[in-house]
C-alpha cells in the first residue's frame, strides 16, 4: 500500500501504520519492535540519527577474540557478527600462532582512487592539450577542500586523464589518487571530485570546441593500491596433529589453498570465510563492510579469473601462509567518533591508526581462513560449526533447560543434525 510522507511521521505513527497495513495490528509484532528500543532516550536519539525512517534497532552479538599477537603486540579483537563458530575459530587460530611468532603484517600502500567520468565528442588530441593546460587550475579549485586533509598528511597525490574510448565511445576519465590519512575519506574524496568536476565543466565550455559533459564524479571502492599483507610461518614439524604428521598436514593445507587458487567455485567460499573475520571487525569498528567486501572480491578477480585471496607454500621446511588484499578503512570520521561501541572498539584496539587497523583486520581474516582450512583438511567443517550451531537449533525448538542438557551430552561425541536433534527431543 502506498503512503505519502512516511518520513515525516513520528516513530509511533510509523509503527502503527506498518502494523495496521502488514501485520493486522498483531501485538506480538508490536512488542518485537518496541523491545529493541533503548531505554536511554539520549542514546536512542543518537541511533535514530544514523539512518532514515528508523522504527527500531537491530542488534548483532558483540564478542571478543583474544590472544592475537600482531607485529609483536597483543590484541583482543572486537567482532560483531551473527554466524556461530566465527569468533571461536578466530580465537583458536590466534592461540595456535601465538607461540609461533604470531601474525606479521605490513601496509604496502594506502592510495585511494576517485574519478570524474565524462563524455567528450571532440578530438582526443585537443582534450589532452586542454587537460595539460588546465591541470593546475583544477587542482587550485579544490585547495580549500584539501586544506585540513593536507595538514594530516593527506590530499591529492596525482591526477591523470584516461582515454576509455575503446571501452565506450566518447568516454574519458580524470582519475584522482588520494591519501586520506586515518580517515576512510569518502566524503573528502567526493567533495574534491564534485568541485573539480564543476571546474572542468566550466573550463571546457570556454576552451574546448567539442562538447564535454560530466556524467559522474565519485570515489571508487576498488582500491588495488591500498594494500595490506599479513603472514604466519613456522617449521613444518610444528604443524603435527593427532591425525597428521607435520609434513602431511602442510602438504595437504597447501594443496587445499591451491584448489581455491584455481577453482572459482571453491575460491568464493574460501574468501567468504576470510570475510567472516574481516567483516566482523569492520562492523565493530564502525567501518563500511559493504565497501570492504566489494573491494576484496574485485581484487580477487583482477586477473580475469576469481581466485583465492590467501596463499600457502612450503620452502626449506618452513610452512608459510599469507594474505594480500586491499582494505580502505578509517579510524576517524563517519560514526567512529559518535557510536559508543565503535569508540569502545577502537580503545580496546589501543587507538590504532588507519594503517594499524588495516593490519589488525587482515590478521583476523587470515586467522579465520587458517581455522577453516584446518577444519576442512582434518575433522571437517561441520563438526565444530554444528556444535556451535546446536544452541541456535535448541532455541528454535524452544528446548527446556533439561532438554538442552540432554542434547549437549548426546552430541558431545556425535555429529549434530537438525533431524537427529528433533528425534532426540521427540519433535515432529
Amino acid at each position: 500500500m502506498q503512503i505519502d510522507g512516511f518520513s515525516k511521521l513520528s516513530k509511533k505513527a510509523k509503527i502503527d501504520w506498518l502494523l495496521q497495513t502488514y501485520f493486522n495490528n498483531d501485538n506480538t509484532a508490536r512488542q518485537i519492535l518496541w523491545q529493541y528500543w533503548h531505554n536511554d532516550k539520549a542514546l536512542q536519539k543518537l541511533h535514530d540519527g544514523f539512518i532514515e525512517n528508523t522504527i527500531t534497532n537491530y542488534y548483532l552479538p558483540y564478542a571478543i577474540a583474544p590472544n592475537f599477537l600482531i607485529n609483536g603486540k597483543m590484541y583482543a579483537i572486537p567482532m560483531a557478527i551473527e554466524e556461530s563458530s566465527v569468533v571461536a575459530a578466530a580465537s583458536k587460530a590466534a592461540k595456535f600462532w601465538l607461540d609461533k611468532g604470531g601474525f606479521n603484517a605490513e601496509v604496502i600502500n594506502t592510495v585511494k582512487t576517485g574519478h570524474i567520468h565524462f563524455v567528450y565528442t571532440g578530438k582526443t588530441t585537443d582534450l589532452i592539450q586542454f587537460f595539460r593546460q588546465n591541470r593546475t587550475k583544477i587542482l587550485d579549485s579544490v585547495a580549500g577542500i584539501q586544506n585540513n586533509m593536507q595538514k594530516r598528511g593527506g590530499g591529492i597525490k596525482d591526477l591523470n586523464l584516461i582515454d576509455k574510448t575503446t571501452a565506450m565511445s566518447d568516454y574519458y576519465q580524470i582519475e584522482f589518487q588520494f591519501e586520506t590519512a586515518d580517515a576512510m575519506g569518502a566524503n573528502f574524496i567526493n567533495s574534491v571530485l564534485e568541485e573539480a568536476a564543476d571546474t572542468l565543466q566550466t573550463l571546457a565550455q570556454k576552451e574546448l570546441s567539442g562538447d564535454l559533459q560530466v556524467l559522474m564524479r565519485i570515489l571508487s571502492n576498488y582500491t588495488p593500491d591500498c594494500l595490506v599483507r599479513v603472514s604466519v610461518s613456522c617449521p613444518v614439524s610444528k604443524l603435527k596433529s593427532d591425525e597428521l604428521s607435520g609434513e602431511n598436514y602442510a602438504l595437504k593445507f597447501v594443496k587445499a589453498v591451491n584448489v581455491a587458487e584455481v577453482e572459482p567455485y571453491r575460491a568464493v567460499t574460501h574468501n567468504k570465510g576470510i570475510m567472516n573475520g574481516i567483516d566482523a571487525v569492520v562492523i565493530a569498528t564502525g567501518n563500511d563492510f559493504r565497501a570492504v567486501e566489494a573491494n576484496a572480491h574485485a581484487y580477487a578477480g583482477k586477473s580475469g579469473q576469481y581466485t583465492s585471496l590467501s596463499h600457502a607454500e612450503i620452502k626449506d621446511e618452513i610452512f608459510r601462509f599469507w594474505i594480500e588484499m586491499p582494505l580502505a578503512i578509517g579510524t576517524i570520521g563517519g560514526i567512529t567518533a559518535i557510536h559508543p561501541l565503535t569508540r569502545f572498539s577502537l580503545q580496546l584496539l589501543q587507538n590504532p591508526t588507519a594503517k594499524d587497523l588495516m593490519q589488525i583486520i587482515a590478521s583476523v581474516g587470515l586467522a579465520q581462513n587458517f581455522a577453516a582450512v584446518n577444519s576442512l583438511i582434518t575433522s571437517g567443517i561441520q563438526k565444530g560449526h554444528m556444535k556451535m550451531h546446536l544452541n541456535n537449533l535448541l532455541t528454535f525448538l524452544q528446548a527446556s533447560p533439561e532438554e538442552r542438557q540432554r542434547a549437549e551430552l548426546y552430541f558431545a561425541d556425535k555429529k549434530v543434525s537438525f533431524k537427529a536433534l528433533k528425534d532426540l527431543l521427540g519433535r515432529r
